[in-house]
């Protein structure tokens, strides 16, 4: 693996934290969006988490400022061209991520791998919008990336197995542990099954057998879950952006279980979307 330098697609909390992590593992990042206050916010926050870091005597003032200094950013995607490994963290917009890529293709080296952070679109649809399908891959990272371990590599219908070699070998390097969804299906592993359990949780309070309080205690102290389901569709984008997954679920699949059920609706309609809201299944001061 010759990878010095990754390209990172996307500056919001995915991308921001995939390039934090490529740069305090020792590899040279762009890190590039539309706007520049995008970028620049990615770095802001980047940089006090290590502030933090530095209080806890976890890293030193010095090692701080080398991981800032192999973090570029740009709003020009034509900088991707001096990338080696390419990672799309953007809006999941099906389409939008197609022009992107078809963007890249035009941009990068023939030989670069272009991965998707997708958690649950079509990466073989994304790479339709390439001539690469063979160098188009999943890369699923998991929020917060600098402390989440997994990455869930997918493969796509034309996927090769040197580029699911490779992107392995990236997701070692940057100390993560892979899984490998060998289908190209909705949700892929993890969202999957996550998404069983919240659809069921929310589906239990409509039918009056839990409140969503006794039903997140249930899996955390039951389950050994750090978190409950409730709470984590309030922490994790908010209920507006489980609810699009559901809908794309239930739109490929036409499986009646991934229906958005009633009571979601209700709080998205009344502007209670999650925590970045101040209001979702709890309220937030």
């Amino acid at each position: 693996m010759d990878i010095k330098t990754i390209g990172v697609v996307g500056a919001g909390a995915m991308g921001g934290g995939i390039a934090h992590q490529a740069a305090k593992c020792g590899l040279n990042v762009i890190l590039c969006d539309v706007k520049q206050e995008f970028v620049d916010g990615a770095v802001d926050r980047a940089s006090k988490l290590m502030d933090r870091q530095i209080t806890r005597g976890k890293i030193t003032k010095d090692e701080k400022t080398a991981i800032l200094s192999r973090m570029k950013t740009t709003t020009d995607m034509k900088d991707m061209a001096a990338a080696d490994f390419v990672v799309e963290a953007i809006i999941e917009d099906l389409k939008i991520k197609q022009d992107v890529f078809k963007a890249l293709d035009e941009i990068c080296r023939q030989e670069v791998i272009l991965a998707t952070n997708t958690s649950s679109m079509s990466v073989t649809s994304i790479a339709s919008a390439t001539g690469r399908a063979d160098r188009v891959v999943g890369m699923h990272f998991f929020n917060p990336v600098q402390v989440m371990k997994l990455v869930e590599i997918i493969k796509g219908y034309g996927s090769s197995e040197e580029t699911l070699e490779t992107v392995k070998q990236v997701s070692e390097a940057l100390g993560k542990t892979c899984i490998v969804a060998e289908k190209d299906t909705p949700g892929f592993v993890v969202n999957r099954l996550l998404f069983v359990l919240f659809s069921e949780s929310m589906k239990m309070v409509e039918e009056g057998i839990a409140t969503p309080e006794d039903i997140d205690t249930g899996i955390k102290l039951g389950l050994g879950h750090p978190m409950g389901p409730f709470q984590l569709m309030d922490e994790i984008g908010g209920l507006d952006l489980a609810s699009s997954v559901l809908n794309y679920f239930y739109k490929e699949t036409g499986d009646a279980k991934w229906a958005v059920p009633h009571n979601m609706k209700s709080l998205i309609r009344a502007g209670r979307v999650g925590k970045k809201a101040g209001a979702g299944w709890y309220e937030y001061s």
